[in-house]
C-alpha cells in the first residue's frame, strides 16, 4: 500500500513565502549592518541560502551564512556545533529551519549561541506545525499548518521544483 501525500505548497507558493519572510526580516532588522544566518543541517540550511539570495536583492546589510551541525533525528546525541568558528558577541542571528514541529531540534540548535553573547536571536521557518513541546516559537513563519503528530511534512527545496507535502 502506497503512502498518500497531499501537496501543501507548490514551488510558486514557496517562492512567495520566501519573499515575504525576506521582507519581514529586512523590516525588523533595517538598522543592522550585518546579519548571521544559521541554517540547521539539511533543508534548514537550503532555506537559509534561499532567504539570503532574496535578501541580497532588497537589503543593504552584509549577510553571513553558517550551518548548525546536529543530528536532527536525535539532537541530544552527539555535539551541536557550527560550521565556522565566528566571533558572535554583539551580533544578530537568524536561525533557519524548514519545519518547526515540537521545537526540540531548534532548542538544541540554539545551544552554541547561548554563551556567545549574541545581541539577538530570531527564528525563521517555512512551516510551523505548532506542536510546541519546547519553548521555541518562530519569529518568521511561511505557513502555519495544523497536523497530528503522526503526520509527516516533507520539504524539498530543489531549484524550480520546490514542494511541501503532508503524509
Amino acid at each position: 500500500m502506497s503512502e498518500q501525500m497531499t501537496l501543501v505548497l507548490n514551488h510558486k507558493q514557496i517562492q512567495q513565502k520566501i519573499t515575504r519572510i525576506a521582507y519581514e526580516i529586512y523590516e525588523r532588522n533595517v538598522k543592522e549592518e550585518e546579519l548571521i544566518f544559521a541554517g540547521l543541517t539539511g533543508m534548514g540550511y537550503v532555506l537559509a541560502e534561499l532567504l539570503i539570495a532574496k535578501l541580497k536583492e532588497i537589503a543593504p546589510f552584509r549577510i553571513k551564512l553558517i550551518k548548525i551541525l546536529l543530528d536532527k533525528d536525535n539532537p541530544k546525541v552527539g555535539e551541536v556545533s557550527l560550521s565556522e568558528d565566528l566571533h558572535l558577541q554583539g551580533r544578530s542571528i537568524i536561525i533557519v529551519d524548514d519545519v518547526l514541529n515540537t521545537g526540540k531540534t531548534l532548542a538544541y540548535g540554539i545551544g552554541p549561541f547561548l554563551e556567545a553573547g549574541v545581541k539577538k536571536m530570531e527564528v525563521a521557518v517555512l512551516v510551523n506545525r505548532s506542536h510546541k513541546l519546547f519553548p521555541v516559537a518562530p519569529d518568521y513563519t511561511g505557513y502555519e499548518l495544523a497536523t497530528t503528530l503522526s503526520e509527516h511534512i516533507t520539504v524539498k527545496l530543489d531549484p524550480g521544483a520546490a514542494t511541501v507535502h503532508l503524509h
